[in-house]
């Protein structure tokens, strides 16, 4: 199965155009691109107050003020130091380039802004990471309102790190090619015994839910992951958050590219169907074959 990008591969191209031209010695021109990415996050690059030399990478998310009471904004600070700066109008977070200095390490820069969202996930995973590593527990749960309609609950116990999505299907046919989904990653744990456990619940919410408001009826479904110690560790948490916090997104990508293929392969085979029933027609006589026999006559 594809794997979708972690980064943002737009932030990146088009900063990285800019720094080259400024690197060959070009005018440095205006820039204004807003590009959409998933969960109803916005990105916006542009010039502040018509500084051409310096171009800010804004980020809004509906659901910062959740993640910013775990400490996204320590996590940012940590990332990005004095690129930095206050956020734009509309926005949550901006980060600033500086076209006029720019330092030897730009291009892994220009990677740190593609990875503005994955960045401002990340502080939620660190943190019950180390409330699992450090064997606390009985903290809070850790609500993330990530979607209108759809929320991620994080929760730390001292030997795993649960985290559980909730997501709508909007057709029914969604909801039977998910458990199929499903059904293959629990295949995968049998063939691999490093892959963290994978749930799936349809219409009611698992038990670490259950006095919660979570959620209940047809189209609402929950996947769970329960993730241990060799996926939480400073080794391989990296690698776990760019993974986990793109799931939801991966999942419906592949449904809908399910649905595609399906829907491509009656097309053709409708086709074909058509052919064979064109070949089978008979075509009709207009006209009697004429008879190249004469009068009988009869014999003397």
């Amino acid at each position: 199965m594809i794997l979708l990008e972690v980064n943002n591969r737009i932030v990146e191209e088009t900063l990285t155009v800019k720094i080259k031209n400024a690197l060959t010695g070009q005018k440095p021109e205006s820039v204004l691109v807003t590009v959409a990415d998933f969960d109803g996050v916005l990105y916006r690059i542009s010039n502040p107050k018509d500084d051409k030399t310096k171009v800010n990478v804004s980020i809004s998310l509906k659901f910062y003020k959740e993640l910013q009471s775990h400490g996204a904004d320590s996590v940012l600070q940590r990332e990005y130091g004095d690129m930095i700066v206050s956020p734009e109008e509309g926005f949550d977070v901006t980060v600033q380039l500086d076209l006029g200095n720019i330092p030897d390490n730009w291009e892994e820069n220009v990677k740190k802004c593609g990875l503005l969202k994955r960045n401002c996930f990340a502080a939620v995973f660190e943190k019950y990471f180390e409330f699992q590593e450090k064997g606390e527990e009985g903290q809070q749960q850790a609500v993330i309102h990530y979607r209108d309609d759809e929320t991620m609950y994080v929760e730390a116990k001292s030997d795993r790190v649960t985290v559980i999505f909730s997501t709508i299907f909007k057709d029914a046919s969604d909801i039977i090619l998910s458990e199929v989904f499903m059904r293959e990653f629990r295949e995968g744990k049998k063939a691999s015994h490093t892959a963290p456990t994978v749930l799936f619940n349809n219409k009611e919410p698992p038990l670490g839910l259950k006095d919660t408001d979570a959620r209940t009826g047809e189209g609402v479904g929950y996947i769970t992951f329960v993730l241990f110690p060799r996926h939480t560790n400073s080794g391989t948490r990296d690698n776990t958050i760019d993974l986990i916090h793109l799931f939801r997104d991966y999942l419906h990508y592949h449904l809908k590219c399910s649905k595609a293929y399906i829907h491509s392969r009656m097309r053709a085979k409708t086709s074909e169907f058509l052919k064979v029933l064109n070949r089978a027609k008979i075509e009709e006589e207009n006209k009697k074959k004429p008879s190249y026999m004469g009068a009988k006559t009869p014999f003397v």
